[in-house]
């Protein structure tokens, strides 16, 4: 009953977020705020809060009579303050709250809390602590940054046309064909014999990718997109890789050319990146101030040219001259290494490069053949972007049924693919489209050199805390 009484009581006042209330949006009368303490000083004639809910980078200051102070009220603590909102004397802020009630909602140890105030903590340190990582400013900007990349991601497509499609996270496709997938087994199969029969009477693993769910979906929808949760079972703790991370990706129906492709991209990212920017400027600035001091320039530059566009063979002629010596010999025929393509990005004059005509042997069974020799290339492009490398490949598919039959015979597939072959059977049309890895679009515009900083909560070779 107490806790009852105790929400009726709270719900007399009006609850305002610190962000409503640092913009003055509230009239007079009084006011109740709720969230976590950053910092407390305590005066002989005043005690000073500073209060954030996570909803701005920027603390509410809360000013109180002495009287007001707990034992509890400490770094960390959960409170409640209910108070008038009043014009503050401090040049650096428009707003405080002056308290009328302090109420400690939730107590916090400010010893054993791994987080200091007023102190900057390493990203390498913070990513120790998945549970409390969020309570940081810089993951807190991160994450709000996120969810603003999010939604001007999907308004971008809706606003284009584009109908938002849910592909499966189970699937019994490897779109990628590279063989690094997790396979899902209940935990009944994991203890008994292979021979038993699957859940599913078919192997079925975690998607790579939508792509090939997106491309069914085209064919009655024309322009269809999806962004969703990935997974490559790569053993790699690098700082550009990871086990889960979300892709954006996105099918054109109608389409002929790489440049229609391109351009969605280019388009994409300019409009996400200058939603980004106008909405989240005091986060933005936290990691272009303290986490990557050029980055704000790329940016500006970014936005104001069109990026370029070589081809691959263009691209290994780049390479084989270049004074500088790369772990990894460039030549055609292989395929372009980390290292290879931050110089070719330097090399362009640090701005956003797209590849195009990869070859043949080197890309998956449903790019579109070129059919151009002696060189055999198809209609792929990568997008390059600078500190990252590889950020979007995407291609042509290819939709010519004879074509797509001789291909999947040769490798083996056309049992496993004959649905896939059966779209070019009935109303095929050119098309073609393009993934994009989110974390890496985020390390790109905000500078984050390890993707793990990135995504709430990492998961990669021999980690997954939480």
């Amino acid at each position: 009953m107490l806790g009852v009484r105790g929400l009726g009581r709270c719900a007399a006042l009006p609850r305002l977020r610190v962000r409503e209330a640092l913009r003055g949006q509230r009239g007079p009368g009084p006011v109740r705020v709720q969230g976590w303490v950053r910092s407390v000083r305590s005066q002989k004639e005043v005690l000073f809060l500073h209060v954030n809910d996570g909803s701005s980078l920027e603390n509410l200051q809360v000013v109180a009579d002495p009287s007001l102070e707990d034992r509890d009220l400490t770094f960390g603590s959960a409170v409640e303050v209910q108070g008038t909102l009043v014009k503050s004397p401090h040049m650096m802020q428009n707003t405080e709250l002056k308290a009328e009630t302090i109420r400690v909602v939730g107590p916090c140890d400010p010893w054993s809390f791994p987080l200091k105030m007023k102190k900057r903590h390493p990203l390498e340190y913070v990513r120790q602590f998945p549970h409390l990582r969020c309570r940081s400013n810089t993951l807190g900007s991160l994450l709000r940054i996120r969810s603003e990349a999010t939604a001007a991601i999907h308004s971008f497509f809706q606003d284009n046309g584009y109908v938002h499609i849910h592909t499966p996270i189970i699937t019994s496709n490897d779109c990628e064909g590279a063989g690094e997938l997790f396979q899902i087994e209940t935990s009944n199969e994991a203890r008994e014999s292979a021979e038993k029969a699957h859940f599913f009477n078919v192997p079925a693993f975690l998607t790579v990718s939508g792509q090939l769910h997106l491309e069914v979906m085209a064919g009655a929808f024309t322009h269809v997109f999806t962004f969703g949760p990935t997974f490559r079972a790569e053993n790699s703790q690098s700082r550009r890789h990871l086990a889960e991370f979300y892709m954006v990706e996105a099918e054109l129906s109608f389409t002929e050319s790489l440049q229609d492709i391109m351009q969605v991209v280019e388009d994409l990212f300019k409009t996400a990146t200058s939603t980004v920017l106008s909405k989240c400027p005091h986060d933005v600035e936290l990691f272009h101030k303290y986490i990557a001091p050029s980055q704000k320039d790329r940016l500006e530059q970014m936005l104001k040219n069109r990026f370029m566009i070589i081809s691959y063979s263009e691209a290994v002629e780049i390479l084989k001259q270049a004074s500088q010596t790369f772990t990894f010999k460039p030549e055609w025929g292989c395929d372009l290494q980390t290292e290879h393509e931050k110089y070719l990005v330097k090399h362009c004059g640090e701005v956003p490069v797209f590849v195009i005509n990869y070859p043949y042997d080197l890309k998956p069974f449903y790019m579109r053949d070129n059919e151009d020799g002696p060189q055999h290339t198809v209609a792929a492009v990568d997008l390059l972007v600078p500190g990252v490398g590889e950020l979007c490949g995407g291609s042509l598919r290819e939709e010519r049924l004879s074509f797509l039959e001789s291909r999947l015979e040769r490798l083996g597939l056309t049992d496993a693919y004959q649905w896939y072959l059966d779209l070019r059977k009935f109303g095929s049309v050119p098309h073609g489209g393009f993934g994009m890895g989110f974390e890496r679009y985020l390390q790109y515009i905000l500078g984050v050199d390890n993707i793990k900083d990135v995504i709430p909560f990492p998961r990669f070779s021999h980690s997954c805390l939480l």
